[in-house]
């Protein structure tokens, strides 16, 4: 079980940390945009969604990057009062629960979504815009299966320090 969890955590780990440079990318593309615009009184569609582009990547590929570190919001109201072992539970079933199911509907209720956007190829409503639209809404699907796999990696190491506890 433990190679299985270390495999997840090392792909979600790398992934996540490619992931990290595109906020770089993001602030080098606003740079460019804000001088062209006001230095240069140039615009570009094609520069201004791409800013758009780099952030729905970020989110998307690096949700999973994330929830491995234990990075979303949580209301700690009770959890910060609970024991190790409580803490522990609630972790499994919230991956078991929630987390997991949600990721299937993510993939379920998006499925047809980009299907039709690959389909027909999709690309932005304006002439001047990004091309492969149907790309960036992939990774919709991408983000609920890597959702999923380190999800599992997380109840998966919640059963494990359940099992030690108990021993």
């Amino acid at each position: 079980m433990q190679r299985v969890i270390d495999l997840i955590d090392n792909l979600i780990e790398r992934i996540g940390r490619t992931i990290s440079w595109l906020t770089l990318a993001m602030v080098l593309l606003v740079v460019v945009i804000v001088t062209l615009r006001y230095a240069f009184q140039i615009g570009s569609i094609a520069l201004q969604e791409s800013v758009m582009y780099v952030n729905a990547l970020i989110f998307t590929l690096g949700a999973a990057y994330t929830l491995k570190e234990q990075g979303h919001v949580r209301v700690d109201i009770f959890y910060s009062r609970l024991s190790e072992r409580r803490k522990t539970l609630v972790d499994l079933l919230g991956a078991a629960i929630f987390l997991l199911p949600s990721a299937v509907f993510i993939i379920w209720v998006s499925w047809d979504y980009v299907s039709v956007a690959w389909r027909i190829r999709e690309s932005s409503a304006d002439p001047s815009g990004m091309p492969y639209v149907y790309l960036l809404k992939a990774t919709i699907i991408v983000l609920a299966g890597l959702l999923i796999v380190q999800g599992s990696a997380e109840a998966l190491k919640a059963v494990q320090k359940i099992r030690q506890s108990k021993s």
